[in-house]
């Protein structure tokens, strides 16, 4: 059995959840021993789509004309879709179509959570539609001491300073407008928003906010991967994810995995798998600031438990969900 895993526009879409999501399929495959390809002019008997441009549908009917199996994967949804991009809550009907005609031609949909499998069903999609974790790699999100130094060292954390961070794109969806804020509510608390987006995709208001309007404790360095961006996992007093729709959410799991205090949305996508004895889940900015101070005065302390669910989504344990689903589709 060969795979092939397809990622179209990887440079643009390296800082994105999906970008995260190809490498840990990746990891899942070489800890199951199962062969892969990355390039489609190779042979493979499966190709496992990630993505929704042109060559991923030319890509899609490419391998149904030569016999072979797909599966797409379901990262998108028309409702992750939205409060986005410039337009688009205009263009999330035609979007919602789109996903529908791409999912309903493969021979299984795979997607991160039990909601996004919900919201897809609801499509009208008729294939089988599998939920499986993106999953999170625990050793890569470990206490470092000098990870954390060089966190500290690139942001000049002084000794004492409280730190919140997030990380995501620089959309509403993800709640940057609540995220600012809360920080205003805040003025004693350094606020860190990890992650980008090219400005002049996003709305005009989520650019002057990004640029200029936001308080001085509230800091958008940009995109920071490798081990300033882990050691900030470890280091930071909390992770704060205001984010108002999600198919999974990989930055919590990384949160959880670093042993991180979680104060999150309470949106439906973490039924069934993040609960309050994990997480903070509530859904005011008044509530926000009253949950992160519980866990910046150390009245709140969620790890344990958090740390648990991570495991329950480690890379190991999503490896052989992914090739039990190989293995069905191969069958069928």
């Amino acid at each position: 059995m060969k795979i092939l895993l397809y990622l179209e526009a990887e440079k643009f879409l390296r800082k994105s959840g999906i970008g995260r999501a190809i490498h840990h399929q990746k990891r899942a495959l070489d800890i199951a021993g199962v062969d892969y390809t990355t390039n489609p002019h190779e042979d493979f008997d499966i190709a496992h789509i990630n993505t929704y441009g042109i060559k991923s549908v030319m890509l899609l009917f490419r391998a149904k004309r030569m016999g072979k199996k797909v599966i797409y994967h379901g990262h998108s949804t028309k409702e992750d879709f939205r409060n986005s991009f410039i337009g688009s809550n205009l263009f999330a009907p035609i979007v919602k179509k789109y996903l529908t005609f791409l999912y309903r031609h493969a021979d299984l949909v795979i997607t991160p959570t039990d909601y996004s499998k919900q919201l897809i069903t609801s499509y009208g999609v008729n294939v089988p539609v599998v939920a499986i974790s993106n999953g999170i790699d625990l050793n890569k999100y470990r206490h470092s001491p000098e990870k954390e130094q060089a966190f500290k060292d690139h942001f000049h954390v002084l000794p004492d300073q409280k730190i919140v961070m997030c990380a995501g794109l620089y959309f509403k969806r993800k709640g940057i407008d609540d995220f600012v804020k809360v920080a205003e509510m805040m003025p004693d608390v350094r606020f860190i928003w990890f992650g980008e987006t090219n400005l002049w995709t996003i709305p005009g208001w989520v650019r002057r906010l990004v640029k200029k309007n936001h308080p001085a404790n509230v800091e958008f360095p940009g995109y920071i991967k490798g081990d300033i961006y882990e050691g900030a996992m470890t280091a930071s007093d909390v992770f704060f994810f205001p984010s108002r729709e999600e198919t999974e959410g990989i930055v919590v799991l990384e949160a959880l995995a670093s042993d991180q205090n979680v104060v999150a949305r309470d949106i439906p996508v973490y039924g069934g798998w993040l609960d309050h004895h994990a997480a903070t889940l509530v859904s005011t900015n008044d509530d926000f600031v009253s949950a992160l101070r519980g866990v910046l005065d150390g009245e709140i302390d969620k790890r344990e438990a958090g740390r648990r669910v991570a495991e329950s989504r480690s890379i190991e344990s999503i490896s052989s969900q992914l090739v039990a689903a190989y293995r069905q589709v191969l069958d069928n």
